[in-house]
This record gives structure tokens, C-alpha cells and sequence, in this order.
């Protein structure tokens, strides 16, 4: 963490005249907690959560600028350069009259949906390095088909291309290449606005919305969502099912960030609004490309859900996690969430386990998703706290399946 963020902390606290002993009962933490906090030390995103509350301000209130720590090594020198022809291919150098772009047979816009919508498949089935290896090609010749075409054909090339970017922009957020992810998602909403394509805009302001929630910029992320919610605002009924569903999706920003910020009564609203918008659906919708997620009763249930292990509520998340709208029975009757809310549901009862010293229930949560998505699971940070937690509070010795799970995701013991 840096010093700019734990001089902050520190400021506030006396700002509030409170001690470290208070500061840590105020905000549930405990004193250790609070002093690595000013110390500088490394902390999580619900741990800061959580002494905003206590503090009465902003979780980005707490945020300094301040120079980034370097991140030289093996690893890092490994991820630059599996990701150079991703770069190439997505953000060629620029010159004085037009960008050095390698040249690439134009694509007819239907072959690149379809490559897109193959490459979305391989993306919900987490497999990332065939998603990154198809997508170079895909942007290639959608770049080539733009620039070739008129005419009506070029419009379909330019919608092309914003498909083909977004599904870019969610591979590249999900693998936490933020700078990149950014370029690619503001050229696909640039792209599909020009085409007054203005859903395919809005799923791609979803899209920038978790990206922005990844890098902990929530004022930006619940601004953006909650004007684009207000622009697209649906007529329930009338509304197509898509229409309900991007527009739930974009609350579900909204409440995602405004509950990372301190923002209770917005999250709460914003919650509402997205029920309302599950409900008018009644059961998940899938259908892509017209909607690029699932959404739904369930996946707003279990965004609820998640505001519950946010604020430390573990057994509210036992409580309603198998339950209602997450129900078995009622995934026969309102459809399934989406493979990654899924998966990330289950993380939120493995943390809710593990903080409550069920380490045996927290690690066949992990086991689980491990065995339904392995690759998915190492890009989780979440996963690897969950996992450091067991492995600090466990007093017995650590099981073989302990040991083995750790070693995958990277934790040492």
C-alpha cells in the first residue's frame, strides 16, 4: 500500500479524534489491522471498505497519488511479452497521417461476428489463451474491412468492429491489462455510437463500468453507469428483454461502486432498481450478442448477496446464498447465473466460511471451482485472500488439498 494512502488513513482518523484502538473497534478490525494499515502495509479493498464506513467518508477519499511501485521480474517480463501481438494488433504506433498498422485481410463483417461470437464462447468456457490468440486476427480484419468498405458494408464493419473490440475489452479486464482494456472499450463505444447502434454503446459502458470498478475508480464508475442508465431508461412494458437487461446491468454498476464507496443509500437504490428490472424479466437472459452477460432475478440476488460479504455479514451470505432466487429449484424456473457471477457467488460463501472457521467448508468451495474453472480461479485475487486466510488461521496441521490448493494459486504458507 502506499504511504499517500496510509498518511490519509492516518489523517482522517485524528480528523474524526479517534485513537487506533477506536478506529479499529468503529470500523470491526482489529488493532493489528489498523496499525499495518498506517504502516504502509499491504491491505485489501474491503479492508479500506470498511475504515471508510467507520471514518464517515468516501473509500476513494482515502486514495494519493503517488508513483506506482516497480514490477520488474520474470513474471512480469513473461505477461509483456505474451500480450505483444495482442498490443500490435490492437494499438499500432501512430504517425503523422495514419497509424502503422500491420496489414490485414478485410474480414466480411458477418465472418467477424462470427468470430466473435466463437471467441465469446472460448471466453465463458475460460479459455483465455485461445481467446487471445484468436483476437489479434479478429481486430486485423475488422480494422482492414472498415477501412476498405463504403457505403452501407462499411457501417456493418464498423459494428463488427465494435464487436470484436468489446469482446477484447472483457478479455482484457478480466485478465487485469487495464491500460489496454480502456483503449479497446472506448473505441467500441465510440465506434457503435457513430453507427447509432446506441445498445451495443450501453453494453459497451457496462463493460467500462467494471473496468473502472477494477481500478478502484468509483465516483467514475457510478457516475457512468448511472447516467447511462438514465439515457437508455426502458418503458418495462414495452422494453425488449436485452433492453431490460443492459439497463439492469448498469444498476448493478452502479451499486457495485457506490457500496465500494461508501455510498449506502445509492447502493441501496441502485439495488432496487436492478430488482425491478430482474423481476420485470423473470428469468435470466443470455441471449448474445443481443446482451453479453447474463441477467436476471438470480444475478441481481446474488449481487445483493455480495453487498453482504462486503460489509462483513457472513452469515447473511450463508444465509441467502443456497437460497430464494439461488436456489436450485429455482435455477430450473429462473435459469442460471452466468458461469463468472457464479463462480465469484461461490468465492463470496468460501470468504464467508473461511471468516467464520469453517476452513474444511471454505476449501470445498475452492476445490469446486477449481475443477469447473482452474484458469479462471489463478486471475482471482479474491481466491488467493480467501486461500492466505486458511493458511494463517488454520491451528491444525494443513490438509494435502490445503497445500495443493495454496501452490496453484500462488499463496505461500
Amino acid at each position: 500500500m502506499s504511504t499517500g494512502l496510509a498518511d490519509n488513513i492516518r489523517r482522517f482518523r485524528r480528523a474524526a479524534g479517534l485513537s487506533q484502538e477506536g478506529l479499529a473497534a468503529k470500523s470491526h478490525l482489529s488493532l493489528s489491522t489498523v496499525r499495518k494499515v498506517e504502516q504502509g502495509g499491504r491491505v485489501s479493498m474491503d479492508t479500506l471498505a470498511a475504515l471508510a464506513r467507520a471514518l464517515d467518508v468516501s473509500t476513494a477519499a482515502l486514495f494519493a497519488s503517488e508513483a506506482p511501485e516497480p514490477t520488474i521480474g520474470a513474471e512480469d517480463e513473461a505477461n509483456r511479452r505474451g500480450m505483444a501481438e495482442m498490443r500490435r494488433a490492437l494499438m499500432p504506433p501512430v504517425g503523422l497521417f495514419a497509424p502503422l498498422s500491420e496489414p490485414g485481410e478485410a474480414g466480411e463483417p458477418r465472418a467477424v461476428l462470427r468470430g466473435v461470437q466463437d471467441g465469446h464462447a472460448l471466453y465463458q468456457a475460460d479459455r483465455y489463451t485461445s481467446v487471445a490468440r484468436a483476437l489479434p486476427s479478429l481486430l486485423r480484419s475488422s480494422e482492414a474491412a472498415v477501412a476498405t468498405l463504403e457505403g452501407v458494408e462499411q457501417q456493418q464493419a464498423m459494428i463488427a468492429r465494435a464487436h470484436a473490440l468489446l469482446l477484447t475489452g472483457k478479455y482484457l479486464t478480466q485478465v487485469r491489462h487495464y491500460d489496454m482494456a480502456y483503449f479497446a472499450l472506448a473505441e467500441a463505444i465510440r465506434l457503435a455510437r457513430e453507427t447509432c447502434q446506441t445498445q451495443l454503446a450501453a453494453t459497451g459502458v457496462v463493460g467500462m463500468g467494471w473496468l473502472l470498478l477494477r481500478q478502484d475508480r468509483f465516483d467514475e464508475s457510478e457516475q457512468l453507469a448511472s447516467q447511462t442508465a438514465a439515457d437508455i431508461e426502458p418503458r418495462i412494458s414495452r422494453a425488449t428483454a436485452a433492453e431490460l437487461a443492459v439497463w439492469g446491468e448498469l444498476w448493478l454498476r452502479v451499486a457495485a461502486a457506490a457500496r465500494r464507496n461508501n455510498r449506502q443509500d445509492v447502493a441501496d437504490h441502485a439495488r432496487r432498481m436492478a430488482a425491478t428490472a430482474g423481476g420485470a424479466l423473470g428469468r435470466e437472459h443470455t441471449e448474445f450478442p443481443a446482451h453479453w452477460s447474463a441477467f436476471g432475478p438470480a444475478t441481481a440476488e446474488a449481487k445483493a448477496v455480495e453487498d453482504l460479504a462486503l460489509i462483513g455479514d457472513h452469515r447473511g451470505v450463508l444465509r441467502r446464498a443456497d437460497d430464494g432466487p439461488l436456489s436450485p429449484k429455482a435455477a430450473k424456473s429462473l435459469g442460471r447465473l452466468s458461469p463468472n457471477n457464479w463462480n465469484r457467488h461461490r468465492l463470496d460463501v468460501a470468504s464467508a466460511y473461511v471468516s467464520l472457521g469453517s476452513h474444511q467448508d471454505a476449501m470445498d468451495e475452492l476445490i469446486s471451482l477449481r475443477e469447473t474453472a482452474d484458469t479462471w480461479i489463478v486471475h482471482q485475487p479474491m481466491a488467493r485472500r480467501v486461500m492466505a486466510d486458511i493458511l494463517r488461521t488454520r491451528k491444525r496441521t494443513l490438509t494435502a488439498d490445503m497445500r495443493q490448493m495454496a501452490a496453484h494459486l500462488g499463496v505461500a504458507g
